[in-house]
């Protein structure tokens, strides 16, 4: 597995952990302390607005899990992904996006960019 293969598992491991401690847990495992996360919807920094981003989808959406869609390609300390938010009740996945992670040089996420490419209408 390479490194950015590694850091996006650790970031999977994030966004789908059950509960404030596991989610706490997993960030600073995924994420170095001043990293960050931005999308549409968000813009924070640090390991507790980071997990605050997570907990509130979570509580949007429960019984669903972010899965990868596809390879994570990569270069020097950048990578990028796709993915889907999927109902364990039915496999459907009303939100999909796609992100761009920087990793420093142990393979820490320091920056999330993401973007919504499916957002539920209603």
């Amino acid at each position: 597995m390479s490194s950015y293969e590694t850091a996006v598992a650790r970031y999977f491991t994030a966004w789908n952990a059950a509960g404030a401690e596991a989610v706490t847990a997993a960030v600073a495992a995924a994420w170095v302390e001043g990293g960050s996360y931005t999308d549409p919807l968000a813009d924070v920094r640090g390991h507790e607005g980071i997990a605050a981003v997570i907990a509130g989808a979570q509580q949007q959406f429960p019984g669903f899990e972010f899965r990868q869609t596809g390879a994570v390609e990569g270069h020097h300390d950048v990578a990028r992904f796709r993915w889907e938010l999927v109902s364990l009740a039915d496999g459907s996945a009303p939100v999909a996006g796609s992100d761009v992670i920087t990793l420093d040089g142990e393979g820490r996420i320091r920056t999330v960019t993401g973007f919504l490419d499916r957002m539920p209408t209603a």
